[in-house]
């Protein structure tokens, strides 16, 4: 049995992945060390399961990381544990720089003791789309600099240059991939979707940022865990590989479909419209990525389309509403991201 470590197994991506490795057979060891945007109800249909395994920690820590691997030894470690809301990052830059530099460095300086004697490990660290910054014509390649604006996205930035660098120094078996904006079942309301989905049963208006001309590249979550999953059977040590669906829309169009799919599903109230508020500091116009890389040599392809996606991301959170109870409302609710300090 492959046995495989999911740091940031509580949060949106890294839950959606354990769910599709349990089902492939995997054991998996899920770390996390439980912040504001993880939420246990992520992983109940799970938590029971023999092959699952729950630990609390930071990868800041790099002492209890490093007896964690010893001790289950893993084939893989799928790195998702990071710092993620680009308005987070502008109200405060502190906590991404500690999570998503420091805590990859000590996850790297534990890693690198571990393949000492289990030469057979994988790194994958995954990343995102923003580290390429605004691309107003064509699709970001792997080897395209990084032009990083937000906190974010300069920390991202920051761990992918750390990763690669123990690749060429100390050559540490490790993957860098680079994926665009995940939608889809259990995403902290404080994203566009699941904040937009969570308006709409609350009947509020849907706040969009600027113009609502901002275009970003949609890919839902099952179709990223299996791209990342295929990178872990099949990708090549030192490579970067993009991971996006090719489809590219903006705000409003997202806005608009959600609300014509919202009709058909329950009864929608006269304040759920489409409100512009003022546009957060160093906001992008575009992210778009060219996944041709990964398409063409590993035969990866996504599966699902923006209106099945949607629909199934509605019908998810119309099915869960327990899963806002875990969450603080201030952290749904309150605007951030419009103070510069």
């Amino acid at each position: 049995m492959k046995k495989v470590i999911v740091t940031g197994g509580l949060g949106f991506i890294g839950s959606n992945l354990i769910k599709i490795l349990l089902k492939k057979k995997y054991l998996v060891i899920n770390i996390d060390k439980v912040t504001y945007s993880s939420n246990f109800y992520n992983v109940k249909k799970f938590s029971k399961n023999k092959n699952y395994k729950f630990f609390k920690v930071d990868i800041i820590n790099e002492k209890r990381i490093l007896q964690i691997f010893e001790k289950y030894k893993p084939n893989c470690i799928f790195n998702l544990a990071a710092e993620t809301h680009v308005d987070r990052s502008i109200d405060g830059p502190e906590s991404f720089i500690k999570s998503n530099i420091l805590g990859v460095f000590n996850l790297l300086q534990a890693f690198k003791k571990y393949i000492e004697k289990n030469k057979k490990s994988l790194l994958i660290h995954i990343s995102t789309d923003e580290v390429y910054g605004d691309v107003l014509t064509g699709r970001s390649k792997e080897d395209d600099p990084y032009k990083p604006s937000s906190p974010y996205a300069a920390s991202k930035a920051s761990s992918d240059h750390l990763v690669y660098s123990y690749i060429r120094t100390f050559k540490i078996p490790a993957i860098i991939t680079n994926c665009s904006n995940n939608y889809g079942p259990r995403q902290h309301p404080e994203k566009l979707i699941p904040k937009l989905i969570y308006n709409v049963f609350n009947n509020k208006n849907l706040p969009i940022y600027g113009k609502g001309l901002n275009s970003r590249e949609w890919i839902y979550v099952d179709d990223h865990c299996e791209a990342l999953v295929k990178i872990f059977e099949k990708g090549k040590i030192g490579n970067f590989y993009n991971i996006g669906s090719n489809l590219n829309l903006n705000n409003i169009k997202i806005s608009k479909l959600l609300i014509r799919i919202a009709k058909t599903k329950v009864n929608v109230g006269r304040n759920v419209k489409i409100k512009y508020v003022k546009d957060r500091p160093g906001h992008d116009i575009r992210y778009a990525l060219n996944s041709n890389k990964l398409i063409k040599n590993l035969k990866w392809k996504p599966k699902t389309n923006i209106i099945n996606g949607l629909k199934k991301t509605f019908d998810w959170y119309l099915k869960n509403p327990k899963y806002y109870l875990a969450l603080k409302k201030r952290d749904i609710t309150v605007r951030l991201g419009t103070k510069i300090k």
